[in-house]
């Protein structure tokens, strides 16, 4: 006979309410409810947060062309919001060269830290200016936006036509990452440029969200409001095109940079640094990169250095 000891211990259990089931469905719904809010807020963030994640200005001096003996001046270029003004520095060469070079600089720092790319063109024999965007450097504001960015390189282009006398056929844009970006979206709107030459840049920030550590958890791609859609502007392009870059690029793959140049309508060339990665591709590359840069300005560009 069972005793007390001995009978099963559910036997002792209370009988379940017939009520815990819409309980805990209730639960559940309450914290599948605050995560979707958790989630669609990061969301947000993400959307208003990016440019503060994507441009890194510096506004802090460090060096000017000076500071290596080279002659130069300020340069201050107005541009249409009132009181706003981008600052530069103008670089010009008695070598002989009719090539003008308008170089804009990455997402990061400003013009000073991106100084020593200047200088090197420069060394090549052409006349450079060298620019910072809204939010770099001694520019004014306000925080750089894509928008901003592009208004900022058109203005830059005037600038050296009006003040400079630099026509078009007689200007090479050269960008550098996000530069590259830039500068792509300027000559899809001059098809009279000498020419553009794109270092270490890429197809879209779409196909660069693909790549971050964001986009595991969120749709980094449907959530940028900064696009730099370089990818389907190349095709559009007339001026003659040079694409560099390093084939040990770690922050933009050269595949990349590869995609824009077979994608680049109008005469073209590529060429992949062995080495390089994405900020010292002409420290690897040596006394060739003048030598690839004038060899394809004689080839493809009008007026001849």
């Amino acid at each position: 006979m069972l005793t007390a000891t001995t009978l099963p211990l559910f036997d002792y259990l209370p009988p379940l309410s017939p009520y815990l089931p819409v309980a805990l469905i209730k639960v559940v719904v309450g914290v599948l409810g605050v995560a979707g809010v958790v989630y669609l807020s990061l969301c947000g963030w993400l959307w208003v947060a990016q440019r503060r994640l994507m441009y890194l200005p510096s506004s802090t001096i460090e060096m000017t062309p000076e500071s290596f003996g080279l002659a130069y001046s300020d340069v201050w270029i107005p541009l249409d919001e009132p009181g706003a003004k981008l600052h530069g520095w103008w670089l010009p060469t008695d070598s002989g060269n009719p090539l003008t070079i308008l170089y804009l600089h990455g997402n990061a720092g400003n013009v000073s830290s991106n100084l020593g790319k200047a200088i090197q063109l420069r060394s090549l024999g052409f006349s450079v200016l060298a620019i910072d965007y809204r939010g770099f450097g001694l520019s004014s504001g306000p925080f750089p936006s894509e928008q901003r960015l592009y208004e900022d390189a058109l203005a830059a282009w005037r600038f050296l036509g009006d003040e400079k006398r630099v026509a078009p056929h007689q200007l090479v844009v050269y960008g550098h990452s996000l530069g590259g970006a830039i500068a792509i979206e300027l000559a899809s709107h001059i098809p009279h440029l000498a020419g553009l030459v794109v270092e270490a840049s890429f197809t879209s920030m779409g196909d660069m969200a693909t790549l971050s550590p964001y986009n595991r958890w969120f749709p980094v791609s449907q959530l940028l409001n900064q696009r730099f859609d370089s990818l389907a502007k190349v095709r559009r392009l007339k001026v003659p095109a040079l694409y560099l870059h390093g084939e040990a690029d770690a922050s933009v793959p050269a595949v990349m940079g590869e995609a824009l140049y077979h994608a680049s309508g109008g005469p073209k060339a590529l060429w992949l640094v062995p080495n390089a990665d994405h900020n010292d591709l002409t420290t690897w590359a040596g006394d060739e990169f003048g030598q690839r840069l004038h060899q394809f300005f004689q080839e493809h560009v009008l007026v001849k250095p």
